[in-house]
Order: structure tokens, then C-alpha cells, then sequence
């Protein structure tokens, strides 16, 4: 399982590596889609707009454990390429011992909030009971959901990112039948996608469970790893939760810039949610790459192969930006033969929409450099400048913009479309300044 990631092309390093990330993230995309899909086949709108809310709310708390759990990926990372195996071993006992007590915190608090989160997201009376099920149960099985993404974390920052594509795999096929078994054969409607949701996490992770007691890592897990260390945790939580707070944020700033365009009216909400969803799948290879950045240059920053690290995040940015580039050009010319997938024939619709999809899309460009430079921070241990720069983008340009544009240009969506692009260039400027002062850092633990 553990991969030697400090030697060899470094292109193909981060290709071979990038692909299962990569097809991982689409098959999570997947995933969330599917729960849509099916429960609108079988059900009506109150129970599509039940696990709609329901899937964001978990879509937020999943993100920020992912966040959360990037502190165990750099650390075992870093550990990995030192061959330091005893402090990989520590760093992987005392992430269990944290998400253990995380996921009885996590659990037993979201059950308490159950009512006050459906009635802060403004959930249309006749979907309240549809979402409260739904969270319900999805809270249950915030065990489970805790412990993928940890296993996931700790295999990646041993190299691996085959194995976890091959978990998420087992969950989106599982989850996929069990929704046609729960919602269309027993007619369980809401309560039944979120049965299949939680059943089928509780799987994957098993079956994760099992393929790492018959493989061999190549390091050794004791009891003694698994007690709690001052010196590691601190480690662990330094990285993770500016991670997880910076990805929480972000969430949260997509919800106020749909509030924006809730207050436009109905057909201008129908686009900014239809382009949003486009651009989610956009968006992958950009995360993919802040992910694949993270562990790659980690293990090279652990051998003290900085120029190494270095080099990762170049061909990182250049794989971004093409991609990227791609997207735009494409996006200019296809934007509402695109909304209309979605649009069900609406031409006010498609029209807001395209007008919406070829401002955001330029951000697929320049988010996916901020993103490389991200991972890149964290590698190096120092995630807080991940998070500065993303909140100084977000209060500063993103949401100002955004909330300007909704306003002052009522006849289109152009302008709201451009504002994440030009929170993102902030985020490029200060990610530079930054990381030109960490390159005449050569000799300091950054």
C-alpha cells in the first residue's frame, strides 16, 4: 500500500497519482446526483426538495471532516518520505483516536440540532418532515462517513490513491441499489435515500476495513499509537482544521451568493443553481490537483527534496490551467446547450444561465492555480495561509461582487458570473507574494 512518491518523473508521478483523486471525486459527484435522480422518479417535489437541502447540509459537514482530515494525509506524508515509519504509525493511531472521539461529538450534537438546522435553512413547510428523516439518519451515520474519509486520508498520505477510489466505488454502486430497493420497491421515499445513503458508507468502510488487514503497509499499528500524543495531535489539528474551517467557509459562501440570486427571482435562481451544479463538475480537476499537490509534495518535503516539492506544484498549475482553458473556450461557445441538459426547455432559464456559465467558468482557470498553491501550503504545514487567503478573497471581492452585481446589473448574469473569478486572482496575487518569501526560506522548517 505505501508508494514511494519521491522518485521517478514527476509528471507522471502526478498523473498516475491525480487519476484515481480525480475519478474519485466524480464518482462522490456521482453519488449526491443519484440520490436526486432516483428519489424524483419515484416521489414528488416536497421529497426531491427534502434531500436536496438535506444532501447540502451534508455536503458542508463532509467537506469540512475532508478538510479536517488533510492534517493526517500531510503528516503521515511527511513521515513517509523522512522513512520515518514509527512516526507514521504515531500519526495514523492518534487520527483515529481524534476522529474516534470527533465522530461521538460530531454524532450526538447534530442529532441535538436536528430541527434548528432545518428550520435555519428556510426548508418550505411541506418538506420539513422529509428533511428532518433524512438528516436524521444522516447524522447516525456520521460514524461511518468520519471513518472513510479517515481511512482514505491515511492511505493517500502513504501514497496510495488507487484504493480509495475503489472504496468510493463500492459505496456509489451500493448506494445507486439500495435507493431503487428503499424508495422504489418499499416506497420509503425520503427516509429510504437516506437508509441507502448510510447503509451504503457502513460498506465501503467494512470493506476498507478488510483490505487493510490482508495487505501489508509496511508499517505496524500498536496500542501504544493509538494513545493520544500532545506533540502529534497539535500537529494533526495545526494542518487540518484551517483546512476545514477555509472549506466550511467556502460553503457557506455559496449558500449567501444563491441567497443573492433567490432575490433576483425564480428563473435567475434556476440558473445560478443549474451553472453551479456544471461548474461542481468543472471543479473536479482543480480539486483534484490540490489534493494530489498535498501528498505528493508532503512526501518530497519529508525527504527534504524541496526543488522536488517545488517542481510538483509547477507541472500541478500547468495541468490546472490547460485544463481550465479548456473548459472556458469550450463553455463560451456551449454554455446554454449545456443549461438547457437541465433546463427543461425554460428559455428564460437558459438564457440567464449561459450568460451566468461564461463569466464563472474563467474561475475554473484561476481557481485551479490558488488551489495548487493551497495544497502546496499544506504540504509545507502551514495551511493557515490557505485559509487567509480564501477568506480575504471571499469578504473582500467574492461576496462584495457578488452582492453589487445582483443589484446594479438586473438584466444579467455576466457580472455575478466573473465575481468568484476575481476573488480567486486576489487569492493568486497573495498565494505568490507568499510563496516567493517561503522560497528564501531554504533553510527553515516551513
Amino acid at each position: 500500500m505505501k508508494k514511494n512518491l519521491t522518485e521517478g518523473s514527476v509528471f507522471k508521478t502526478i498523473l498516475s497519482f491525480s487519476m484515481p483523486y480525480l475519478l474519485s471525486y466524480f464518482l462522490q459527484t456521482l453519488y449526491g446526483m443519484a440520490d436526486l435522480f432516483i428519489i424524483g422518479q419515484f416521489n414528488g417535489v416536497e421529497s426531491t426538495t427534502a434531500v436536496s437541502i438535506g444532501s447540502q447540509v451534508m455536503h458542508m459537514i463532509t467537506v469540512m471532516i475532508v478538510g479536517l482530515a488533510m492534517g493526517s494525509t500531510v503528516i503521515i506524508g511527511q513521515a513517509v518520505g523522512a522513512k520515518r515509519n514509527d512516526e507514521a504509525s504515531d500519526a495514523i493511531g492518534n487520527t483515529i483516536s481524534l476522529f474516534a472521539i470527533a465522530a461521538i461529538l460530531l454524532t450526538a450534537g447534530l442529532l441535538f440540532l436536528v430541527n434548528p438546522i432545518v428550520s435555519a435553512m428556510s426548508t418550505p413547510q411541506e418538506a420539513v418532515q422529509g428533511t428532518a428523516k433524512y438528516l436524521t439518519v444522516c447524522f447516525i451515520g456520521i460514524p461511518f462517513i468520519i471513518a472513510y474519509n479517515v481511512i482514505c486520508s491515511i492511505f493517500r498520505g502513504m501514497g496510495d490513491s488507487k484504493s480509495p477510489m475503489y472504496f468510493v466505488a463500492v459505496a456509489c454502486v451500493a448506494n445507486i441499489a439500495l435507493d431503487y430497493l428503499f424508495v422504489g420497491a418499499f416506497h420509503m421515499e425520503t427516509l429510504g435515500v437516506a437508509l441507502g445513503t448510510t447503509i451504503s458508507q457502513a460498506i465501503s468502510v467494512v470493506i476498507s476495513l478488510v483490505f487493510i488487514l490482508h495487505r501489508k503497509t509496511g508499517i505496524s499499528l500498536k496500542s501504544a499509537n493509538l494513545q493520544p500524543k500532545k506533540v502529534m495531535m497539535g500537529k494533526l489539528l495545526k494542518i487540518g482544521v484551517p483546512v476545514s474551517l477555509q472549506d466550511g467557509f467556502i460553503q457557506i459562501s455559496f449558500l449567501i451568493i444563491t441567497l443573492f440570486a433567490n432575490q433576483r427571482g425564480l428563473n435567475d435562481a434556476a440558473a445560478v443553481g443549474i451553472v453551479e451544479k456544471v461548474i461542481a463538475i468543472l471543479f473536479l480537476v482543480p480539486s483534484s490537483m490540490l489534493s494530489t499537490v498535498s501528498a505528493l509534495a508532503a512526501q518530497n518535503i519529508g525527504a527534504g527534496k524541496h526543488d522536488r516539492a517545488r517542481q510538483v506544484l509547477r507541472y500541478a498549475i500547468i495541468l490546472a490551467v490547460s485544463f481550465g482553458a479548456i473548459s472556458t473556450i469550450t463553455m463560451q461557445f456551449a454554455a446554454e446547450p449545456v443549461v438547457a441538459l437541465f433546463a427543461d426547455s425554460s428559455k428564460e432559464v437558459i438564457h440567464l444561465g449561459g450568460q451566468y456559465m461564461r463569466g464563472y467558468v474563467w474561475d475554473c482557470i484561476l481557481a485551479g492555480i490558488h488551489f495548487c498553491f493551497s495544497g502546496y501550503f499544506c504540504a509545507c504545514g502551514r495551511s493557515e495561509i490557505s485559509f487567509i487567503h480564501n477568506c480575504i478573497s471571499i469578504l473582500c471581492t467574492r461576496i462584495p461582487l457578488s452582492y453589487f452585481a445582483a443589484k446594479y446589473f438586473s438584466d444579467t448574469l455576466f457580472p455575478m458570473g466573473l465575481a468568484p473569478a476575481v476573488g480567486s486572482a486576489l487569492s493568486i496575487l497573495i498565494c505568490i507574494a507568499v510563496y516567493i518569501r517561503l522560497s528564501k526560506q531554504r533553510n527553515t522548517n516551513i
